[in-house]
């Protein structure tokens, strides 16, 4: 007896991730559930240098920004609540010192700008099609800071506005980088703070504007392009709220887990799974805690854990543990 709906997935045919390859991921929450997959296997990744991005057209100011190596100053920032914000970025840039928040920003720019040259793939999360639009520079930002509603008017992106978002991402993307992959994903996360009918009506727009971005081939990049079906399988395979946080909202780690086990089988090599296997077992064994920590038992075990972490860094001089 079938209890799921299981959505048929394919092992990715070519530019698989493996110990080589170099990954940027950007856009909202679930991004960084994945990143921080990649980040405990030791893959090689940069997730979201300006914070977390839900919208397409703040996903497109951040990366012209990178590619243009866009230099802030004291006009792309204001202070509220005793902080300094950027528009641009998340509140987890905000600082309350404004010489360190341009600092920080710029900084991430010229990372963000190198990972981008050197990325063999870059993921790209979107979260919502609703957008708040300051009025007073009209323009849709990233991150409203708590600034009082009645300074932003809401707005829902169109199919058309968010298939331009997409162009113009790849267009730039592809004009330092023609051979990078782009995988495009849509967030499971439930954005019920807009409604449930309006949270389906974004869906649909990211969704559908997704595949009729990938169905055009103008673009070199557009070749490189694949979509990765997370909102689908927390839809079909896991639609019960034992699969959910406490808010009803987010997936639990039983979810991310359960994702990250199909992204896996999909993008990963599979001469990869040895090496993470390793991977994991030392980082269990980094996390254990012992009832006596100066037995000779233990410290058996901290040198055999040593041991099997300077073999793996033979190999991979990336890993730090």
């Amino acid at each position: 007896m079938e209890l799921q709906t299981k959505i048929p997935l394919k092992k990715q045919s070519k530019n698989q991730i493996d110990y080589n390859s170099s990954i940027l991921l950007v856009g909202s929450c679930f991004s960084e559930n994945i990143a921080n997959k990649l980040e405990y296997f030791k893959f090689q990744n940069l997730q979201n240098p300006f914070g977390i991005l839900f919208h397409p057209k703040a996903i497109e100011t951040f990366i012209k920004n990178v590619i243009d190596k866009k230099v802030y100053n004291e006009k792309d920032s204001f202070f509220h609540n005793e902080q300094w914000h950027c528009f641009d970025a998340h509140s987890k840039l905000s600082n309350p010192s404004k010489e360190n928040l341009l600092k920080a920003l710029n900084e991430n720019i010229q990372t963000a700008h190198k990972q981008i040259q050197e990325s063999t793939h870059i993921i790209i999360t979107l979260g919502t099609a609703w957008g708040y639009r300051f009025l007073k520079s009209d323009t849709i930002v990233a991150n409203c800071h708590k600034v009082p509603q009645k300074q932003f008017e809401k707005e829902l992106q169109s199919v058309d506005d968010i298939y331009n978002s997409l162009n113009t991402i790849a267009k730039l993307i592809e004009s330092i980088n023609p051979k990078v992959s782009i995988l495009f994903t849509v967030s499971p996360v439930r954005h019920l703070k807009d409604g449930f009918i309006e949270n389906t009506q974004s869906k649909a727009h990211l969704i559908s504007t997704i595949h009729k971005f990938l169905n055009q081939k103008s673009l070199i990049v557009n070749r490189n392009s694949f979509y990765f079906p997370s909102y689908e399988i927390m839809m079909d395979e896991l639609r019960d709220y034992r699969f959910y946080k406490e808010d009803m909202i987010h997936p639990n780690e039983t979810a991310v887990n359960y994702i990250w086990e199909k992204f896996k089988d999909v993008w990963i090599s599979d001469a990869s799974f040895k090496i993470m296997d390793a991977v994991d077992t030392i980082q269990k064994g980094l996390q254990h805690k012992p009832f006596n920590p100066n037995s000779e038992a233990h410290q058996k075990f901290l040198q055999n854990l040593n041991q099997k972490q300077k073999q793996l860094q033979k190999t991979f001089p990336h890993f730090k543990f």
